[in-house]
């Protein structure tokens, strides 16, 4: 019945229809806006650095009463939601160079030396390009570009290093052709020379492999080395000779397990009186800003939606008055008072339903559009990533599947909504006024 009298009017049901269309298109494509803007900033933020990484240090830079040390890194293991710690130890305030090469016949002159926990550099997100991690007392992991800081000391002055700068820039921001460095860091032996001051002494390194460029967690991802704690604290002791002070470490790395850990975890480690840092300090205010316009947009697509339940009011009324003579009929036969109604809520909630249904499959052609016109040009490749995303991809427009579900229920809700006081209305009409009524 319910169906029959929609296409009784096939004019008057199609516009009502076509409104809901309308304004349920418009609330998902709005919103999935907000949602593509909120998606791209992750993207923006992951490329700055690991979200659920917490940065631990001792105010007044150490120089105060709280210093980080092993009896810290303990206490933070055994907060809630924390997955791996690991000291960060650096290389400061000595003067050094590393050898390299038959005869030490590379030389560098400069490079950043840090060390870490090696059991908990895959947790924290350090990559490999090539060879294995750190696995015995003397290994080290050289930076992806550490090579390219030697010198070749036969070569003349000026001409004896490698230009890594000197490749074609690519239209993503990387680099081809680059030359080759002298020599392959993760193969051959490395040296490091400390000056005293008093004497030089030299350290025999082994590179077991070479990590990937991260400037989130360091420069000696780039130009630099990492090597373990108990190595470089031995080294230190060494350096320092007679006047012996006390190592403390640079700082704590924290991993969390989730972006909603952070929050807690670096408040619980301030209230140890020490300082911290991550990327919540920029995350929370773009999040609340995306929130924001989310809603915003949202509420510019609701309104049409509302606009459309006036439609499905008016289209109910009229509906009744036409049949107001049946609706006495049906009552003379017997027909309960919520069947009638539940007949003119159906014709409302139908209306809702074929209208979002149709408005979510609009919304998500449209949203394909929108993000192949942003990618540039229509291929097979587009249209996958604007559908589904990817790596490096960034849509504009991004349609979850609850999105769709709510969109139709929301959809459903106004028409129902909107056809309760005609179906009401319905109801209240005497069945021998109704059936006195002429056609």
């Amino acid at each position: 019945m319910c169906l029959q009298n929609l296409r009784r009017r096939k004019s008057r049901t199609f516009l009502t229809v076509l409104g809901v269309i309308i304004g349920c298109c418009s609330i998902v494509i709005m919103v999935s806006l907000g949602i593509g803007m909120k998606e791209s900033q992750e993207k923006m933020l992951k490329e700055m650095g690991d979200l659920t990484i917490i940065t631990v240090t001792a105010p007044q830079s150490g120089h105060g009463k709280k210093t980080l040390d092993d009896s810290l890194t303990d206490t933070i293991k055994g907060m809630s939601g924390v997955t791996a710690v690991t000291p960060k130890l650096t290389f400061d305030g000595f003067t050094f160079r590393l050898l390299a090469g038959i005869g030490n016949r590379y030389t560098a002159d400069w490079a950043s030396i840090s060390a870490l926990n090696p059991s908990e550099m895959d947790k924290m997100g350090y990559g490999l390009k090539e060879g294995h991690g750190i696995q015995k007392s003397g290994d080290i992991l050289a930076g992806q570009n550490l090579a390219y800081n030697f010198k070749d000391t036969l070569r003349p002055e000026g001409m004896n290093t490698i230009d890594r700068w000197s490749g074609n820039v690519q239209e993503d921001g990387t680099m081809s052709d680059v030359p080759s460095p002298y020599f392959n860091a993760a193969k051959e032996k490395i040296t490091l020379e400390v000056d005293t001051g008093n004497g030089k002494f030299q350290v025999p390194l082994n590179p077991s492999g070479i990590v990937k460029e991260d400037y989130s967690k360091g420069p000696e991802t780039s130009d630099g080395l990492i090597m373990s704690i108990d190595d470089m604290k031995k080294i230190i002791e060494k350096a320092q000779g007679k006047t012996k002070k006390a190592i403390v470490y640079n700082s704590v790395l924290v991993k969390v397990q989730d972006i909603s850990k952070v929050e807690s975890t670096e408040n619980a480690i301030k209230q140890l009186g020490y300082t911290t840092e991550s990327m919540e300090s920029i995350r929370k205010p773009m999040e609340k800003e995306a929130r924001q316009k989310q809603m915003m947009l949202g509420g510019l697509g609701a309104i049409s939606l509302f606009v459309a339940a006036l439609g499905i009011t008016n289209t109910m009324i009229m509906s009744i008055s036409e049949r107001t003579r049946e609706i006495g009929i049906m009552k003379a036969l017997g027909c309960y008072v919520r069947d009638i109604r539940m007949s003119f809520l159906a014709e409302a909630g139908a209306i809702g339903l074929i209208g979002g249904i149709s408005g979510c499959i609009l919304s998500f052609i449209i949203s394909a559009i929108i993000n192949i016109v942003s990618l540039g040009s229509f291929t097979a490749e587009n249209l996958s990533a604007a559908v589904l995303g990817g790596n490096g991809i960034s849509r504009v427009s991004v349609i979850p599947p609850w999105l769709l579900l709510f969109a139709v229920i929301f959809s459903v809700m106004i028409g129902l909504g909107s056809g309760y006081y005609p179906a009401n209305k319905a109801v209240q009409i005497s069945a021998l006024e109704a059936i006195k009524t002429s056609e």
